[in-house]
């Protein structure tokens, strides 16, 4: 029987039956005594570490333990915008290596995250912003990452419904680009990685919340969690806009801060933007999806927060930005807002890293540029975690340097975001 006509009474015969007989992605065990290695957080991040910690490190004894469902936090809340026009050589090279596996993971996977190089376009409005874009792009361009500069008029013909009119008050004096940098679908990456993990042994437990970190002196033995003690013998804690709750449990205290930040969609319209639009001055950034719907997000809100809400302010600001660039968005309506929880290093930079705690590891801090390192984030932390030392592409982005010194400054890639 072919395989299209096959796929088509699969599908009859398991609607008829409400999907009750359809093979799940991925089992739902109930948790073991114990394990080698505890992944705390089952979104991107953590899914990914489990992923390359069985295939990549032959460690499959591994339990991925969520509070809730798979991608159900920021990996789920997020705009999905996925670039490496980092700044800093250390930054650089890790979100490189994140963009190259970008762009094979569906392969890699067997399952279509819908990553489209669609570009990522960084406007600049005035003198300033222009040199300052042009001084970036020559650091990224060393580190052998594309990136290149746009006139006014090559931008107008990328994105002809910008307002580019030289008599407004933010006018489009040019943009960088980064023409590999695009989306991806959130939901499909966790899916994906959670039935590639699957099918290595790995088990992945939901609804098991964390409720502590066990330790014997310096060194952690397992988890408490809302369905039992689970003991290990190394713990990964991916648990982003909560890291710092699950430090306090180690008796640890994280140089970070806890951000709601938000974002929304509209009404679904025809395809009228082709790429990623961005604008630290204006303070916005849209993207259209699949579906059609405009996605819209700008900055942090200001206060400190673990709830998964922000404030109207911020979405007028966000709304009223949005209509300096692109006029006849003004006539759209928005379809609904949401926001996650960021947690914030000093830097604007990342913590992947073991920590005074002997089989303690965080991987934490991204800020709002977390979903665009889900593949590379999880690669390099699998790695410390199997090897107890960092790989170099991390190395940089450990705990130490906050008594060091050696800060990996990336507020002004994040831009918009911070």
């Amino acid at each position: 029987m072919p395989a299209a006509r096959y796929s088509i009474f699969s599908l009859l015969r398991n609607a008829a039956t409400y999907h009750r007989e359809w093979q799940a992605a991925w089992r739902s065990p109930d948790p073991k005594p114990a394990y080698d290695v505890i992944i705390v957080g089952g979104g991107g991040h953590g899914l990914a570490t489990a992923y390359y910690l069985a295939k990549e490190h032959r460690i499959s004894n591994v339990a991925v333990l969520e509070k809730g469902w798979l991608g159900g936090g920021n990996t789920g809340r997020n705009t999905t915008i996925v670039r490496s026009n980092y700044l800093w050589d250390e930054s650089a090279h890790l979100y490189e290596h994140s963009l190259k596996l970008w762009e094979s993971l569906s392969q890699e996977l067997n399952f279509n995250v819908m990553f489209s190089p669609r570009g990522v376009l960084n406007l600049a409005h005035n003198l300033h912003d222009l040199r300052e874009l042009q001084r970036r792009v020559n650091a990224i361009r060393l580190n052998g990452i594309d990136s290149e500069i746009l006139t006014t008029a090559q931008v107008k013909a990328m994105v002809p419904i910008l307002n580019c009119s030289p008599n407004i008050r933010y006018p489009v004096l040019g943009a960088s680009l980064q023409r590999r940098g695009g989306v991806a679908r959130h939901d499909a990456v966790a899916w994906g990685f959670a039935r590639g993990a699957d099918a290595l042994g790995v088990d992945i437990i939901q609804n098991c919340e964390v409720t502590g970190i066990r330790r014997e002196g310096d060194r952690v033995v397992g988890v408490e969690t809302t369905r039992g003690f689970i003991g290990a013998a190394k713990i990964g804690c991916v648990a982003a806009g909560h890291s710092s709750v699950l430090a306090s449990m180690a008796g640890l205290r994280l140089p970070i801060e806890s951000h709601p930040l938000q974002a929304l969609v509209s009404e679904p319209i025809k395809p009228i933007l082709h790429t990623v639009v961005m604008s630290a001055a204006v303070h916005v950034y849209v993207s259209q999806s699949d579906k059609g719907e405009l996605v819209i997000g700008a900055g942090i809100d200001a206060f400190n927060s673990y709830a998964q809400r922000g404030s109207l302010p911020i979405i007028e600001e966000i709304m009223a930005s949005a209509c300096v660039l692109f006029p006849m968005f003004s006539r759209l309506k928005m379809l609904r807002s949401w926001a996650g929880i960021v947690d914030v290093c000093p830097d604007a930079s990342p913590i992947i890293s073991g920590t005074p705690v002997k089989g303690l590891y965080f991987n934490c801090g991204w800020g709002t540029g977390g979903f665009k390192a889900t593949p590379g984030s999880g690669w390099v932390f699998a790695h410390t975690l199997a090897q107890d030392r960092p790989h170099p592409l991390n190395a940089a982005f450990s705990l130490e340097r906050f008594t060091s010194g050696a800060l990996i400054d990336e507020h002004g890639a994040a831009a918009v975001a911070h």
